[in-house]
């Protein structure tokens, strides 16, 4: 052996050898925290990249000298996070505030954003959400100099939908990203996409689209901090009306909106401006004071419920319309009575001569949003009254006058019955359940008196949300009352109401319900797999407010719809309604089932009182209603009377159980085969 191989030591080659799986994990664990480190300094570098490369496009686009102040005010937008006082002063023309706010944080802030902007001599209006139809005034105003709208929205409050969404905007007419109806108008649909597109306003608390401080949880922030309240802010100087995707926005926005977003968690430096301007200008404060006044009673005109575009389409939906908020359409069973096809199930049950009966309505508003509404939602909601109004005289007028003309139309129609066009040029009946909420118009109790003095009857249908009116409300026909769902959260789930306390006033729209002494209904809307479940419940909803009769009506398919989610699956067949009403009359012992309309998937309850000598009176003596209302009124209202000194005997063929099924012998039963949808109908 080579003596010279004794002097070499392998040993630490060995030992390297033994651990190496230790230096390969070592070597792995170095170049994988070199990969994370790469990844974050890309992404942060990417978004400062993509900022700076908008700033430069929009650079570009204009070489103007106003242009490069502007680019100044957007590099200090992008370095220190906002735009100073005194640049504004170059390309703001004026400032528009809007605010909601349940607490009154929003609205103290708005007032001093006003306060301040005031001072740079600037036209300034605060706006209350709750007072701002964005129907009627936001296509109306983005060709006027408006530069900036400002949106103050408290964020516990306000922000929130139940699922706690950031940028969502809600006003007194509800969650405007949530309704489905909003983003018709084609200049929100510009201010959705931004929204989606830059969420900066939100209080900085924002995680994958979600903002933590607008959770219901948010209780514990402080109230007035930046975080409670967040700050949109919109450029609309050189908007146009026409909707845009936001990856369309991105590239074609004006050079503008550069400064059209103020992130919430910098306003503590916008602040110091503020105050600091405060109290150099505090002389300021009388001219701030008279502007906003003048904004109050600009805002408090009243408008007319019927905006061009709403119009338009009630109109082509068959709509008469009358003035500014009412309106009146035919309804298919009065075209079938006059053919000689049979009527609707209130002739089934009550006697009305449906070629006869005028379906009207002096207030197309509603404080629902139910998801069985035959008119998908194309009429206005609200909770109270904010409108111009008009007179009940002109209304009444002109429903009959328009109600006269459709009927005209039918003139030698083949099939319509001579008699019955003759007998329908008068109206006896008059439906108020078209569309809307009636009780809503203020005048509804001198309308009904002129329906009475014309020897109308009335028969008027509220959705249980209004107990003061129903309390209010002067003798009609037949009061009804949507009875949709029994318990809080499938009436929540199925009529989707305005009102944050719409449990409450629907049951004291019940207990209203039981004061009255003429004849009142329940009407009840079967929904498969939402309603038809809470028969109890249903049970003690009758005991609150013991309603003379019980309408129980199958759902009405009425088409897809963004306004609905139902499809034929939620229309119960007619055994199943019937299955429904045996169980119901079994948990409440004064009632009985008593008419059936099959051809309506309609089933009528009736109190006992009704059955006389094991015969029922449910129809109405109209004659005599007429005769009782006359006296009430020449008593001044001291002489009443009651459901049961007007009713009449219900024919055979009406009665449950009778080979007719509620169709009237008198007539024939047309049968069509692939018949069109008709949704119209009361």
């Amino acid at each position: 052996m080579d003596p010279s191989l004794d002097t070499w030591d392998f040993s630490p080659l060995i030992s390297l050898w033994i651990h190496r799986f230790y230096i390969y994990w070592g070597f792995a664990f170095g170049i994988s925290l070199w990969i994370c480190f790469q990844i974050v300094i890309r992404k942060q570098l990417g978004k400062d990249s993509n900022l700076m490369d908008f700033v430069q496009s929009s650079i570009l686009k204009d070489k103007t000298s106003q242009e490069k102040s502007l680019s100044k005010a957007t590099r200090d937008l992008v370095t220190n996070g906002y735009i100073s006082l005194q640049e504004k002063e170059v390309f703001v023309s004026g400032v528009k505030i809007f605010y909601g706010s349940q607490t009154g944080t929003a609205k103290g802030f708005a007032t001093i954003l006003a306060e301040a902007v005031t001072c740079l001599g600037l036209p300034v209006a605060i706006i209350n959400l709750k007072e701002y139809d964005p129907d009627d005034h936001l296509v109306e105003e983005i060709g006027k100099n408006v530069d900036k709208w400002l949106w103050m929205l408290g964020a516990h409050r306000v922000m929130t939908r139940g699922e706690g969404d950031c940028n969502v905007v809600k006003s007194k007419h509800g969650s405007i990203e949530g309704d489905f109806r909003a983003w018709k108008t084609k200049f929100i649909s510009r201010l959705r996409a931004l929204s989606k597109g830059e969420k900066k306003s939100c209080g900085g608390n924002c995680k994958k689209g979600r903002c933590k401080s607008s959770q219901h949880g948010s209780e514990e922030m402080e109230p007035g901090s930046p975080a409670q309240d967040g700050l949109h802010q919109r450029d609309t100087e050189e908007e146009e009306p026409f909707a845009s995707t936001s990856e369309e926005e991105s590239s074609i926005e004006d050079h503008q909106s550069l400064s059209s977003v103020v992130d919430v968690e910098d306003l503590g430096k916008i602040m110091n401006h503020v105050k600091k301007e405060k109290r150099e200008k505090e002389q300021q404060e009388e001219k701030t004071s008279l502007f906003r006044n003048t904004v109050k009673n600009e805002a408090s005109e009243r408008r007319a419920m019927i905006t061009p575009a709403l119009r338009e389409a009630l109109t082509k939906q068959g709509y008469q319309l009358i003035g500014s908020h009412s309106g009146v359409k035919l309804c298919r069973w009065t075209k079938s009575m006059l053919r000689g096809r049979g009527g609707c199930y209130k002739h089934t049950f009550y006697g009305i001569e449906s070629h006869r009966c005028m379906e009207t309505t002096p207030s197309l508003a509603c404080a629902n949003k139910c998801v069985f509404c035959w008119r998908h939602h194309t009429n206005p909601v609200g909770t109270e009254w904010r409108w111009k109004m008009d007179q009940p005289e002109m209304i009444l007028k002109e429903a009959i006058e328009n109600h006269q003309s459709m009927i005209k139309q039918f003139k030698g129609v083949p099939g319509v019955k001579e008699e019955r066009f003759e007998e329908g040029m008068t109206v006896k009946h008059c439906a108020l359940s078209l569309v809307g909420e009636p009780i809503m118009y203020p005048e509804i109790n001198r309308f009904l008196k002129l329906l009475h003095e014309c020897k109308i009857s009335s028969f008027l249908v509220t959705n249980a949300q209004f107990p003061v009116e129903i309390k209010n409300l002067k003798p009609v026909t037949q009061l009804y009352v949507s009875v949709d769902a029994s318990t809080k959260d499938s009436l929540k789930k199925i009529d989707r109401p305005l009102f944050k306390d719409f449990w409450q006033r629907f049951l004291d729209s019940l207990k209203a319900l039981a004061a009255k002494q003429q004849r009142t209904v329940y009407r009840l809307t079967l929904v498969k797999a939402w309603n038809v479940d809470e028969l109890q419940a249903y049970a003690e909803l009758v005991s609150l407010g013991s309603p003379d009769f019980i309408e129980v009506k199958g759902v009405t398919y009425c088409g897809e719809s963004s306004a609905s989610s139902l499809t034929m699956a939620n229309v119960p067949w007619h055994e199943e309604v019937v299955r429904f009403v045996h169980e119901l009359v079994d948990l409440i012992p004064n009632y009985e089932i008593a008419c059936e309309h099959e051809h309506s998937n309609c089933l009528l309850i009736a109190h006992k009182k009704f059955k006389i000598d094991r015969e029922w009176w449910t129809w109405i003596n109209y004659n005599r209603f007429q005769e009782l209302i006359q006296e009430y009124e020449d008593s001044g209202g001291s002489k009443t009377f009651s459901a049961e000194d007007y009713m009449a005997k219900t024919p055979h063929w009406a009665l449950f159980g009778a080979s007719e099924r509620g169709f009237d012998p008198k007539d024939t039963r047309y049968q069509r085969k692939n018949k069109s949808k008709d949704i119209s109908g009361c």
